[in-house]
């Protein structure tokens, strides 16, 4: 037993408030003998990017509580199909684990045909946390507010386009919340990666962004781009003056671009015990939460049933999206 995850584990069950009962369970889970080498966990994406960066700042600290390494094994494409069909079909003995984020609660309705299913083939281990995203528009923009911007998209159907990183993407599903919940009218244009509908943007030939902060506060501070709204619920404090939607007559629309950790189906369930339990206690690490404030991050500790329960509410608002605006990514 790891005296770092056994110290974790009541810590945990007492600042989450879930008394004497769930510290005893935690402990449980702290005393099975996992793991005995270095975990594996996948990322879907390149190394560098946001979600690549959140999962070794989180699993570093991991690793401290469980005395294991970890290591992140980068596995890019088919919009994170690859990395989730690796994972789906690896031995759930707890020691190859996935960086879940927005994709994998859309992947079903996008696609016709997976050879894994997101929904069953995949346990839900801990949420990381989550971003907020904000909607942009050029500083030349005749919309001043978001109000404006309804307003015009409402009396215009054809008149507003939106950009993206592509068909699915998490600023597609926000722009496409927004524009359910909002009532109004806009034409997607997909891109191949976000920076190129970025320089679109700028350039005046698309109408707004929904996109993470971080991708274009310097366009912010610069005066090029004027952000309209937070599309989160609780807002962003690297943009603290700037109201939500919700703030601005938008209502239940809450968009953000979040993390957890997922493990195969068939993983036992005192190993996903001791995972959530490692994972939560380096949610609680001061300099984890410092390093993920700078990305403009809020983490976000809880149970493995919290998280779960995440995934199916998401998976299930956002494939009544995709179905509603005929979305297919294949």
């Amino acid at each position: 037993m790891q005296p770092g995850v056994l110290r974790s584990a009541f810590a945990l069950a007492v600042s989450l408030g879930l008394g004497s009962g769930s510290a005893a369970y935690a402990s449980e889970a702290a005393s099975v003998a996992y793991p005995e080498r270095a975990i594996t966990i996948v990322v879907p994406y390149s190394p560098g990017g946001g979600v690549d960066i959140v999962t070794r700042i989180v699993t570093k600290k991991m690793a401290e509580e469980l005395g294991q390494s970890f290591v992140v094994e980068n596995k890019p494409g088919a919009g994170t199909n690859i990395g989730m069909d690796y994972v789906a079909r690896s031995n759930p003995d707890g020691y190859t684990l996935y960086t879940a984020s927005n994709t994998i609660t859309t992947s079903k309705a996008l696609y016709s045909k997976l050879s894994f299913d997101p929904t069953t083939d995949f346990t839900a281990v801990g949420k990381i946390g989550q971003a907020p995203i904000v909607l942009v528009v050029n500083a030349d923009s005749p919309f001043k507010t978001l109000q404006d911007l309804v307003d015009h998209g409402r009396q215009n159907p054809d008149a507003l386009n939106f950009g993206t990183a592509g068909v699915g993407s998490s600023g597609h599903l926000a722009s496409e919340l927004l524009v359910r919940s909002a009532g109004m009218k806009a034409v997607h244009v997909p891109y191949k990666g976000g920076s190129p509908a970025i320089t679109d943007l700028l350039g005046g030939r698309l109408s707004f962004m929904s996109i993470n902060p971080l991708e274009v506060i310097s366009h912010i501070q610069s005066g090029k781009l004027r952000p309209l709204a937070v599309l989160n619920a609780a807002g962003t404090p690297l943009l603290p003056d700037l109201k939500t939607a919700q703030d601005q007559g938008v209502k239940d629309l809450d968009a953000t671009v979040w993390w957890g950790i997922v493990a195969p189906t068939g993983t036992p369930a005192p190993i996903v015990a001791k995972l959530n339990t490692a994972l939560n206690a380096a949610l609680n690490d001061a300099e984890v939460k410092a390093s993920l404030a700078k990305l403009g991050a809020r983490e976000e500790p809880g149970t493995v049933q919290a998280f779960q329960e995440f995934l199916n509410k998401e998976t299930h608002t956002l494939t009544q999206v995709i179905k509603e605006a005929n979305i297919k990514a294949d």
